[in-house]
């Protein structure tokens, strides 16, 4: 409790604040990021939903998958929060800022799910939230990382991972509604 408490304070207090590489929060409701739009977000807002968290880039062969990511917030949003972090880390597919980014995945995809500022998901600089979710002394149980754009992580409602979805899987596939279901 102390934790978040003092996540919430710098969160509120200290805007520009926000974990760096090597400050890996233990629970993933003590992660606290910035919006798209500059909104520092307490992921404790996201108790009691399920979270599919997915790495996004808007110059990939994926991309179209903002469609269905939209129709999974529009159909299930109240059982799954669907959570976008722009990327750059695979072929320079997100090259774009951050107003950039929120311009187009709007224009072209309708998309009003939450979005995040734009991160790095691997290597030396891979943030904190990323880290939690490759790697098994912070999630308990993965490894894997992504290994291109569109790859998707699914959190419960407790805040535990449980599964991992390569790129290709699509985001209304049968495998994914059927642990969101």
């Amino acid at each position: 409790m102390k934790t978040i408490l003092i996540t919430l304070f710098i969160a509120l207090f200290l805007p520009g604040w926000q974990q760096k590489a090597g400050d890996v929060p233990r629970s993933f409701y003590e992660f606290s990021m910035k919006s798209i739009d500059g909104e520092m977000i307490s992921f404790e807002k996201f108790k009691g939903k399920k979270v599919l968290l997915v790495n996004v880039a808007s110059k990939c062969g994926f991309t179209p998958q903002y469609e269905d990511l939209q129709k999974l917030h529009e159909l299930y949003g109240n059982k799954v929060a669907v959570l976008g972090f722009p990327a750059n880390n695979f072929g320079s597919q997100e090259p774009g800022s951050n107003q950039e980014i929120a311009l187009f995945c709007s224009g072209n995809y309708g998309v009003n799910f939450q979005m995040f500022e734009k991160i790095s998901v691997k290597g030396d600089d891979m943030h904190p939230l990323y880290q939690w979710l490759t790697n098994e002394k912070y999630n308990g149980w993965n490894n894997e990382a992504p290994s291109w754009n569109f790859c998707k992580y699914l959190v419960d409602e407790e805040g535990k991972l449980v599964a991992f979805y390569p790129s290709k899987v699509e985001p209304l596939s049968d495998e994914i509604l059927a642990k969101i279901k």
